[in-house]
C-alpha cells in the first residue's frame, strides 16, 4: 500500500475526492494540519460519498510529526518545482507521495528537506501553473500502483 499525504489542503471537495480515490486504489491518506476546512464539512462528505468507511485517513498536527511517523519510508515531494518526471521514478511499496496545498503547493522549508531526485513533477504545457490537486494525486498514485502490478487490485 502506498501513502498519499496532503500538506495543509484547503479545498474540502478535493480532499473528499482524494478520500474516494484512496479507497479505490488502496492507498492510505494522511492529512497534515492545519486544514483549510472543517473535517466534517458537507462538501468533504459529499465528494467522498460513502467511501469514508472504505478509506484509511490519518491526521497529523504538523509536518515534523508526520515525517517522524513515516520514518524509514521513501518519500517523494510532488510539486510543480520538481526536477524529475513522475514516470522516471521507481515507486517502492509503502512509499509516500506528498502533495502541497491547492493554493500554494509545498512550502519551501518542506521542499528543502527533499533531494532533487525526490522532487517529482507532472509535465504540463508551458505557462500553466498547475493541475487540480485531486487529478495530480490520481495521476501519480496510479503510476506508482501500475509499477507495482496493481497489487491487491481486481
Amino acid at each position: 500500500m502506498f501513502h498519499i499525504a496532503l500538506h495543509t489542503p484547503v479545498m474540502p471537495a478535493n480532499t473528499g475526492n482524494i478520500i474516494r480515490l484512496s479507497a479505490n486504489n488502496g492507498c492510505q491518506l494522511h492529512l497534515i494540519e492545519p486544514l483549510g476546512f472543517d473535517f466534517e464539512e458537507k462538501k468533504l462528505r459529499r465528494a467522498g460519498l460513502d467511501y469514508h468507511d472504505l478509506s484509511h485517513v490519518e491526521r497529523y498536527p504538523d509536518f515534523a510529526t508526520f515525517k517522524q511517523a513515516m520514518a524509514g519510508r521513501p518519500m517523494f515531494a510532488c510539486t510543480t518545482k520538481g526536477s524529475s518526471n513522475y514516470t522516471s521514478v521507481s515507486y517502492p511499496p509503502e512509499c509516500v507521495l506528498l502533495f502541497g496545498s491547492e493554493t500554494s503547493g509545498l512550502p519551501d522549508p518542506v521542499l528543502a528537506q527533499f533531494q532533487p531526485e525526490q522532487r517529482i513533477r507532472i509535465p504540463m504545457m508551458p505557462n500553466n501553473r498547475s493541475l487540480n490537486l485531486a487529478n495530480a494525486v490520481a495521476i501519480i498514485s496510479y503510476e506508482a500502483w501500475r509499477q507495482n502490478g496493481f497489487a491487491g487490485g481486481a
